[in-house]
């Protein structure tokens, strides 16, 4: 069936617009709620080489948590089944950075998509990548085709300044043995990774391989095998928002990840990605204009993985 991609973005855009001004930006660093709240793009790239775009779709902001899914690929790449002794696939049911459940299960973290758990990623990458950060930046420059992506310094080093709850993550997982690395290595990197500075249009390039079985739909460079992009895909619809991803399944019904910079990218495996971005977030730290965007594109197309 095919979809009039371009009508369906033009209809949701002026569709939600009326809900500007409901939400909150993330103002717990302090760099982030500066960000213009009235800003909202969407873009859709198709495995048929097909893009669209409404709205801000061009304009870069900070992806923060949505760059686990990048740290993730990387290291499942190339530490495959053995990453899952470190960390767990389970959805946390608790807040993105919380310190709880580390104490019951000993420095094991319940997923690579918490705070805790990326944490753990951005350590095995630190291990065997000489230079994580320019390795990171490589990676995502290629998977987006866009070498002029960037780390925005002053939001990194707002994230490094009001940090505190990371840091005491990372010494907790240290004081099992779960962090083999220097504990401010692993912070540089998660505190970069975090400040990435990526478009609509950017990160839904980027997360084609995810929804193209880890094949790079340009260079058919297969970065994931099949088996490992199914379980990225998987971590992410269980895992991805919070603790709101039970209701982004239910509403929504695609595998995902969104960050409190107000950026949410979904998969439709062997068809397209899409990311949402509006700054405001709802109550779980997830883009409010951008959930229900989201919710209306798989409604209106019919289009989700059930």
């Amino acid at each position: 069936m095919t979809q009039n991609y371009q009508d369906i973005l033009e209809d949701i855009y002026h569709e939600t617009r009326p809900l500007l001004g409901q939400g909150r930006v993330a103002d717990y660093i302090p760099a982030l709620a500066q960000v213009d709240h009235s800003k909202y793009g969407i873009a859709i790239e198709t495995l048929e080489g097909k893009s669209y775009q409404v709205g801000d779709a061009n304009i870069p902001f900070s992806i923060q948590s949505i760059s686990k899914v990048f740290l993730l690929s990387m290291v499942i790449r190339v530490l495959g089944k053995k990453l899952w002794s470190r960390v767990g696939r389970e959805a946390s049911g608790t807040a993105f950075n919380s310190l709880v459940q580390l104490e019951t299960e000993h420095g094991i973290p319940r997923n690579p998509l918490i705070n805790a758990g990326a944490l753990v990623v951005s350590d095995c990458l630190c291990t065997f990548s000489p230079q994580p950060l320019r390795h990171l930046l490589e990676f995502v420059r290629e998977l987006s085709s866009n070498p002029q992506i960037q780390y925005d310094s002053l939001i990194a080093n707002s994230e490094r300044k009001f940090g505190h709850r990371n840091a005491a993550l990372v010494h907790f997982m240290k004081s099992f043995g779960n962090i083999k690395n220097d504990v401010d290595e692993v912070l540089n990197i998660y505190f970069h990774q975090c400040a990435l500075m990526m478009s609509c249009v950017d990160l839904a390039r980027a997360f084609l391989f995810l929804a193209n079985e880890g094949i790079h739909p340009h260079t058919q460079e297969a970065l994931l095998t099949p088996s490992q992009s199914k379980r990225v895909n998987a971590v992410m619809q269980s895992c991805g928002f919070y603790d709101e991803s039970g209701e982004f399944a239910f509403t929504v019904g695609l595998p995902g990840k969104s960050g409190v910079g107000g950026g949410i990218v979904a998969v439709v495996p062997k068809r397209l990605s899409i990311c949402v971005w509006s700054p405001e977030l709802n109550a779980k730290g997830n883009s409010l204009v951008g959930m229900k965007a989201l919710e209306l594109f798989t409604t209106k197309t019919g289009i989700s993985i059930f």
